[in-house]
């Protein structure tokens, strides 16, 4: 029912607009109208207590109400839509000649026919919900023991990392790598399985994820995957591949063959995780060589046959009650003192003590149950009564039986306390498959486009708005967070299969969203309002969403077939159409019917093998976001420009052109990327119009002046990323910028050059930065302290000119520097940078490119050995040296290489590293993860 709490606002706001604005109804409607606001306004209040409700408890006749005004508000929400789309617009004026007289005369009959129309309609909704509220006695409920809505505690606020930080996990995971790794002789010469075996929720892909990032850099190569219930083999054989390998595989090679070949005399670690058919396990081994001498396999999967025959079985338990106690406690009331367990156990809170341990005595152990209680209870008052309230409304809970009904009344009644926009937002996550990596952006943009998120604050985007909604879902554990290796931002995330399987049969029963595929889905109903086709490669998949099409508002398809052909022209009221990575090389004729769509407030075409968008795009009036990336379009039509409510473009950097006029689109938030070459100069000048922009992405095929003045009006300016793709080095032509406080991401590539450490990089001006990736000619000692202080710096890349200038000096990172940096890149530095105790904590990932080994003899030297202190980053993981002989003999340079090696062979961690010497042969670069 929150879709209808959701969408009834909406509604009463457009019936809002019909009387203020300027349509000239017809006499009457005006009154009809005010009538239909104000029953709404009745229905709403109900409905916000029946939406708290689950539906089990619900009386019938609720649930039929409810139902029959979901459709109805939708049906009136679509309505208006048409008649403003039809009816707004002003008239020419001025006209001259009678070929325009005639224009302006069918027009203004066209118009009349269509306020005719909307004053039928009008009077047929109010007949409607006229017949709805007598049919449930004027929206008086008939259930009183609805379930009180609880306010959310905006207060409570938590990192991630302590809501997923598995108490207890350590003891499983030295277990699985002494099973692993320890053995007889027979074990050591061959592969070795083990298959990790537990329900739903238990933490099975948690404890198999922690090993391998534990084991990872012991190997040779490594990969991590997932299968779920459905999965497209060929498509994981190629995930697989492109992690062991580090490259795409050849389109029309033989994945599995290929992967062999790589893997053979090779020590490899593979975990695949979440089987649910043995024959699927059998397909992916098919790839994986046997009797590899150390090379390592770990299975997780709920089925204990499919363990027993995948390889040794690993049955994970749940946690123990003093663990369990630790988690709950930690999550609801931050509890980090991990040096003292005692006091972890204990609940702050003695009043809830009780109440507490009467809860987890129902989670009986299940991470996912505790963590998911606890997320709830964490965002409600610290009182007895509400927390009873809690228990009390759960069920008979775990306790006695492990099953997933019991689960699911955990899940469902965490569901049901979240507020009604959260749950429109969560619900429509039942439109992606499972296990299926979602871009977070991608998300946040496609509930804009569904109207979801409404603006409630003066001066906060829409975008940041959905941000916060993302982020609430994760605070709450109702999805699942995937930080990037890189930075460790969240950038995407994953619906766990048993939160899924719950939003999914919600959605299914509220019709929110209907799933096809060949391998089975939700039913649909006589009417359509989302479609989700996944995984469907057989024709009848397609011809089944042709049913009931008119009434969608979203549309979007995983589909693997060569080809498709889409129901465009039924699609008249779709807001979102997502058709990333499908096939559209032969739709043609569907993408002109793109132009009759004009409700499209979302057009995902990401990667779909199209050379040209329709001129009738420029139709598109209301269109927010619209993404062709990874096509073969040269250029965007020149109809684009009349986008003015376009938010988000995002275009191929090197491939694709914009035409002239683009800074008509003043509400421009995001743009990447735009190319600039001979054919394209005069838009620079556009860009100081787009003052909304808050991430820009650009190419200049050589460096215009005019560039500077504009992007100096881009106040609101978070992440800039500038390439000149010029044989010559653009030295100083970005001095005179000031880089926007809130600014995050920096990055100048290619022949950009600062000529010295900009002043406003400094941790006063840039308190946000987090991604840093520039080149300055001078650097001293100095700068690099100043850099060592920006408190949020996660990446940094630093290319210098230092020798050219005769700079010869050294660099020391202190203790305390870059407290917060996970990756860092030294680029042309004539000495290498020494670490001191304290320095880079976090830091993770190291890359040297270019020393001059003939100056650097000296301070970096120790005993005749070089020495860089790298057992001073207590979190190195991966280091990558690329050295360069300049002025040394190939004995020098083999002494630096053993140097540097053996102090990366000797640092605890044992980090993955690879030294490389100008000139001399070199392993095979892809083995390496990728990194700047």
């Amino acid at each position: 029912m929150e879709v209808v709490t959701r969408a009834l606002p909406s509604v009463i706001t457009k019936l809002g607009d019909l009387l203020v604005g300027e349509y000239k109804l017809q006499k009457g409607v005006k009154g009809e109208i005010r009538f239909l606001q104000a029953e709404l306004e009745s229905m709403k209040g109900a409905l916000e207590e029946v939406s708290n409700t689950p539906a089990d408890q619900l009386h019938i006749q609720d649930k039929i109400w409810a139902k029959d005004l979901r459709e109805l508000s939708y049906d009136i929400e679509d309505n208006i839509d048409t008649f403003m789309v039809r009816g707004e617009g002003n008239e020419q004026a001025k006209l001259r000649g009678i070929k325009k007289f005639i224009d302006r005369s069918v027009g203004l009959f066209r118009k009349a026919k269509v306020r005719h129309g909307i004053a039928n309609e009008i009077r047929g909704i109010k007949s409607r919900v006229e017949e709805v509220a007598k049919r449930h006695d004027r929206y008086k409920l008939s259930n009183s023991n609805v379930a009180k809505h609880v306010p959310i505690d905006p207060r409570l606020l938590y990192q991630y990392d302590k809501v997923t930080e598995l108490v207890g996990i350590e003891e499983a995971r030295d277990e699985i790598i002494r099973i692993l790794m320890e053995g007889n002789e027979v074990s050591k010469q061959q592969d070795k399985i083990i298959s990790i075996v537990g329900f739903g929720g238990l933490g099975k892909t948690t404890l198999a994820d922690v090993v391998y990032k534990k084991l990872r850099a012991q190997f040779e190569c490594a990969a991590f995957v997932s299968v779920s219930q459905t999965p497209d083999l060929k498509e994981l054989l190629k995930r697989m591949f492109c992690q062991l390998v580090g490259r795409e595989c050849n389109k029309s090679s033989d994945v599995a063959r290929e992967l062999r070949e790589f893997l053979e005399n090779k020590r490899y670690f593979v975990v695949i995780d979440d089987i649910w058919k043995l024959s699927d396990f059998k397909m992916i081994k098919c790839a994986l060589p046997g009797n590899n001498v150390g090379s390592k396999i770990i299975t997780t999967t709920r089925d204990l046959n499919i363990a027993e025959q995948a390889g040794s079985v690993y049955k994970l338990q749940p946690i123990s009650p003093n663990n369990s106690r630790k988690l709950f406690f930690r999550r609801i009331f931050g509890n980090d003192d991990k040096d003292n367990n005692e006091e972890e156990e204990r609940c702050p809170n003695n009043e809830l003590a009780e109440v507490s341990d009467k809860i987890l005595k129902k989670c009986a152990g299940v991470p996912l149950a505790i963590i998911t209680m606890a997320s709830l209870l964490a965002c409600k008052a610290r009182d007895k009564m509400e927390w009873y309230e809690v228990y009390n409304s759960v069920g008979t809970g775990l306790e006695n039986n492990l099953d997933v009904e019991n689960m699911r009344k955990i899940l469902s009644f965490s569901y049901y306390e979240l507020p009604c926009h959260l749950r429109a937002c969560l619900l429509y996550l039942s439109i992606f498959p499972e296990d299926y990596k979602i871009e977070k952006d991608r998300l946040v943009r496609m509930w804009i486009g569904e109207g979801f998120i409404k603006c409630e604050k003066v001066g906060k985007s829409l975008f940041e708005l959905g941000e916060s909604y993302f982020n609430e879902l994760i605070n709450r554990s109702m999805i699942q967070p995937i930080h990037d290796s890189l930075d460790d931002m969240i950038s995407s995330y994953r619906v766990h299969d048993m939160v899924l399987d719950l939003i999914c049969s919600l959605s299914s029963e509220e019709n929110f969203v209907t799933v096809l595929s060949n391998m089975g889905g939700t039913s649909p109903s006589n009417t359509i309002r989302r479609l989700s086709i996944q995984n469907g490669q057989e024709s009848h998949v397609m011809a089944q969403a042709t049913f009931s099409m008119k009434h969608a508002r979203s549309f979007v398809v995983f589909l693997a077939a060569d080809s498709i052909v889409l129901p465009l022209d039924c699609c008249r009221v779709l807001r979102v159409l997502d058709l990333e990575d499908c096939d559209l090389s032969q739709a043609d004729s569907s993408l002109k019917c793109l132009g009759n769509i004009h409700h499209l407030r979302y057009l995902g075409l990401r990667g779909t093998a199209i050379s040209q968008l329709p001129e009738e795009i420029g139709n598109l009036q209301f269109l927010q976001t619209l993404d062709v990336r990874d096509n073969e379009i040269f250029r965007l039509p020149s109809s684009v420009v009349k986008l003015r409510k376009l938010m988000f473009l995002y275009i191929d950097e090197y491939r694709t052109r914009v035409p002239n006029g683009i800074g008509n689109l003043t509400c421009l938030e995001e743009l990447s990327w735009l190319h600039i070459d001979d054919s394209t100069r005069n838009i620079v000048e556009e860009l100081g119009q787009l003052t909304e922009l808050r991430t820009l992405h650009i190419v200049l095929d050589e460096w215009n002046d005019k560039l500077l003045e504009c992007i100096c009006k881009l106040q609101k300016m978070q992440e800039l990323i500038i390439m000149v793709d010029s044989s010559q080095r653009i030295i100083g032509g970005l001095d005179a910028w000031v880089g926007p406080r809130h600014l995050r991401v920096l990055s100048t590539q290619h022949s950009c050059w600062f000529s010295t450490l900009p002043a406003w990089v400094n941790p006063l001006l840039l308190p946000n930065l987090t991604r840093l990736c520039i080149n300055v000619r001078e650097l001293h000692q100095a700068d690099l302290e100043i850099l060592g202080r920006l408190p949020a710096l996660r990446v940094l890349k630093l290319k210098v000119d230092n020798k050219d200038l005769g700079i010869l000096t050294g660099f020391v990172v202190g203790a305390g520097a870059f407290p917060c940096l996970l990756s860092c890149g030294f680029c042309q530095f004539v000495w290498p940078v020494v670490f001191q105790h304290g320095a880079m904590p976090r830091l993770r990932n190291l890359r040297f490119r270019l020393f001059y080994l003939r100056e650097a003899r000296g301070i970096a030297w120790n005993d005749g050995s070089l020495d860089l202190s790298l057992g001073n980053l207590p979190s190195l993981q991966d280091v990558k040296a690329y050295l360069r002989c300049d002025g040394a003999d190939k004995e020098e340079a083999e002494q630096a290489k053993a140097a540097l090696t053996h102090e990366a062979e000797m640092h605890p961690n044992h980090p993955r590293h690879y030294i490389y010497i100008r000139g001399v042969p070199a392993p095979d670069w892809y083995s390496f993860p990728p990194f700047f």
